[in-house]
């Protein structure tokens, strides 16, 4: 892995497999709740075919056609239109810690303010501390509960933020 090799692009249907196993691989590792949580969504095996309306998109870290991690916008389900929600951004071990999780977020808070957002929300659990470090430099902040309907009843951080 070289930092020559490493590219962030928009998902590509042959992605699918490799996305799901990294973020079904981040539950087990972080000991996260299964249920109530992207783990359990339909559209965790099918991520391509998710994100593939006009305000929404989903982009890879790969790496020689390694897929090491994710991340992306989609409108914030029953809620108001102006807010999107940053999604399924998990990372294979290998390249946590080198900058590439704040090269996605950036990526995707682009993306959102290109597409018209006004605030971007997010759901996390406690339990990924990196994570939440970096939404929080970022700008975002703590809600005492839950927007939208995403369905993720096991999620204990809620965080928005201004575009």
């Amino acid at each position: 892995m070289s930092k020559d090799t490493i590219v962030i692009r928009e998902i590509k249907p042959e992605d699918n497999a490799q996305v799901e196993a990294v973020i079904r691989a981040c539950f087990h590792e972080f000991k996260i709740p299964l249920e109530g949580t992207a783990y359990a969504d339909n559209e965790t095996p099918n991520m391509f075919e998710a994100y593939q309306k006009t305000n929404e998109v989903y982009y890879v870290i790969c790496d020689s056609g390694t897929i090491l991690g994710g991340g992306g916008i989609k409108p914030l389900k029953d809620f108001e239109a102006n807010v999107c929600e940053i999604q399924k951004m998990y990372f294979s071990p290998t390249i946590r810690g080198k900058g590439y999780g704040k090269l996605m977020f950036e990526k995707c808070m682009q993306a959102a303010k290109k597409m018209g957002y006004k605030q971007c929300y997010l759901e996390s659990a406690s339990q990924l501390k990196a994570a939440i470090h970096i939404y929080e430099s970022n700008g975002f902040k703590h809600l005492k509960g839950a927007l939208g309907n995403t369905g993720h009843y096991s999620c204990g951080v809620w965080m928005i933020k201004e575009l």
